[in-house]
């Protein structure tokens, strides 16, 4: 069964339970922000957040340009997360500040550019992790020894480091996935896994990567006379 839904091309990757604000400004998606705000109350105000694979993010200004932006312009991956809105400041230029909040995963069936001034697709929900999972609350407890052991790379205050994390394995797969510094593949990668032990897993191996990354940047010592000297134009 596949649902219509509102598609707005970011250059990164929201995961369900986190917050993305977003600042608005053109117009194609001014437009889909009063869609949203006029819906009636009690419908779900959510429009999907895709990211973008090849293509810009901005559509072209100037003479001749298109107000809407074709598919041909933008290659979006195919599995996204809706926002939710939560909120909306109306700003004196027309644009708004929002704050969305990720929701419910889905995979895209297709897109259509021309029904609205923004991007639409048809969408298919992907499945939720139901019921307790073992496996998951195993690896959970080792994705949050090994995400301390990061974070201790790449903060100083000791307080971040202490942070609480959510004891959910399903929970803190999301968390993991959109806070430690992976690139848009990686990340996106993560989202499309359906099951919560595999993207625990996954993400074992990526920490356990860019620790040993973080590692051996320390480690090789660099000259001080390179420090304070200016690059080298090639």
């Amino acid at each position: 069964m596949t649902a219509r839904l509102p598609v707005f091309p970011l250059a990164t990757v929201l995961f369900p339970g986190l917050v993305l604000p977003l600042h608005i400004f053109e117009e194609r998606y001014r437009a889909l922000v009063r869609h949203l705000v006029g819906l009636p109350e009690g419908a779900p105000r959510e429009f999907g957040v895709v990211a973008i694979q090849a293509g810009w993010e901005v559509a072209p200004a100037g003479p001749g340009a298109r107000a809407t932006p074709s598919v041909g312009e933008v290659t979006l991956h195919e599995v996204g997360c809706t926002a939710e809105l939560r909120q909306v400041t109306e700003l004196a230029d027309g644009g708004f500040d929002i704050v969305t909040v990720g929701r419910r995963r889905f995979r895209i069936a297709e897109v259509d550019d021309s029904a609205e001034p923004y991007l639409t697709a048809d969408v298919e929900w992907l499945p939720d992790p139901g019921g307790p999972d073992e496996v998951a609350d195993l690896l959970a407890a080792r994705v949050i020894a090994v995400f301390r052991q990061y974070l201790g790379l790449i903060r100083s205050d000791p307080e971040e480091i202490s942070e609480q994390l959510p004891e959910d394995p399903t929970v803190l797969s999301h968390l993991v996935a959109a806070t430690a510094a992976l690139t848009v593949d990686d990340r996106q990668r993560l989202l499309a896994i359906d099951d919560t032990a595999s993207r625990l897993r996954a993400e074992l191996r990526l920490l356990n990567r860019e620790a040993a990354l973080l590692r051996q940047v320390r480690a090789v010592p660099v000259p001080l006379a390179e420090l304070a000297s200016p690059p080298t134009p090639n």
